[in-house]
């Protein structure tokens, strides 16, 4: 399906994308097989992996991309040694190159006073400025959902990533220059030819920037490691308070820029401030653990945990800025050898 022959826009057309802690029909993921992603340590993320499904089907469905019945069979044996009934689980054999849904998966539109009240945006695709090729088979999974589901979509027809940015649902996006001003995106386009892609293609009114990602983040600086919405207001804001840190004169920068910032009614934001765990690596490399990176799910919020001290009071943070869902923490040691958590690995689908 294409987009609408008066070639409108999303956003002329009433869609816009809800934000994570609206009601989600489903969680889309891509079951892990790129032996690449987590060199040496494949095998260990799959009782994590497993723990975060047993976790979202509590209250939501689960859909999975598989390459074929192989996989599915092999996921299958995986989630019932984790105790998880695959028949709450949904497979779908669309191959991918690698796991993280985040970034390739579909962005689903709504507007419920449509014919057709979900749409799917398939925003091009390049693997973080072409760092990790092959990509093609991630790049297509979002208009193959669309094929399924007979969805309307839409082809921007420029790269952009689901986790550089951030959402509050009441018309305000929030990103990193970081990021979407890399020229390994999209050269041709400047600043402002930009912020009108992201208003048109999301549905939004406004674009709030903070300038930095946290060191190891090999996405150029993800927004969904430093700063997230935790309701339309209020953001949680990852900050080191160890001034030897190499991550400390970062963060405390993008801390000045939120503190300056203003939404569509005038107000300041709510800024909780969250720690960061103590530094990680991995053959000479470092990880990009952030507590930020969560997944706000209908019945809990999925936090990564790395086994030290910081995390008693990251869990806490968390779950006082969530009074109506209940924080679940899952070790995430072994996942982040792989430069991404549950967030990363993560699509919701909205309730329309």
């Amino acid at each position: 399906m294409s987009t609408n022959i008066n070639k409108a826009t999303p956003r002329e057309l009433g869609y816009y994308f809800p934000a994570e802690f609206a009601p989600h029909e489903a969680t889309w993921l891509s079951w892990p097989h790129k032996e690449a992603s987590w060199p040496g340590k494949m095998h260990t993320i799959f009782p994590a992996y497993a723990a975060f499904i047993k976790e979202l089907i509590k209250g939501e469905a689960v859909r999975i991309n598989v390459a074929d019945r192989t996989m599915q069979e092999a996921a299958t044996q995986i989630l019932e040694r984790a105790d998880v009934d695959p028949a709450a689980v949904q497979f779908f054999y669309h191959p991918t190159n690698d796991a993280w849904c985040r970034d390739y998966g579909p962005t689903f539109l709504i507007n419920p006073a449509a014919a057709k009240a979900k749409v799917i945006v398939d925003w091009g695709y390049n693997a973080w400025g072409n760092k990790y090729p092959p990509y093609d088979l991630d790049d297509v999974i979002p208009t193959r959902i669309a094929l399924h589901y007979q969805y309307p979509v839409f082809h921007p027809g420029i790269v952009m990533e689901g986790g550089s940015v951030e959402f509050n649902g009441q018309g305000t996006l929030l990103t990193s220059t970081a990021c979407l001003l890399n020229p390994n995106r999209n050269p041709h386009l400047n600043q402002e030819q930009i912020e009108g892609m992201l208003r048109d293609y999301y549905g939004v009114e406004q674009i709030l920037w903070v300038d930095e990602g946290i060191v190891g983040d090999d996405t150029d600086g993800h927004i969904d490691d430093t700063v997230r919405f935790v309701n339309s207001d209020t953001v949680l804001t990852v900050v080191e308070t160890d001034r030897g840190d190499e991550n400390y004169s970062l963060l405390q920068h993008n801390l000045k820029q939120l503190k300056s910032m203003r939404l569509l009614n005038g107000k300041q934001l709510n800024i909780v401030e969250l720690p960061m765990p103590p530094a990680m690596y991995y053959d000479g490399q470092r990880l990009p653990c952030s507590y930020a990176n969560f997944y706000i799910a209908n019945k809990s919020v999925i936090v990564p945990v790395f086994n030290c001290k910081q995390d008693e009071l990251a869990l806490r943070i968390i779950q006082d800025c969530f009074p109506n869902r209940t924080v679940v923490e899952i070790d995430s040691t072994s996942i982040i050898w792989g430069l991404g958590s549950f967030h990363c690995l993560s699509q919701q689908e909205p309730v329309c």
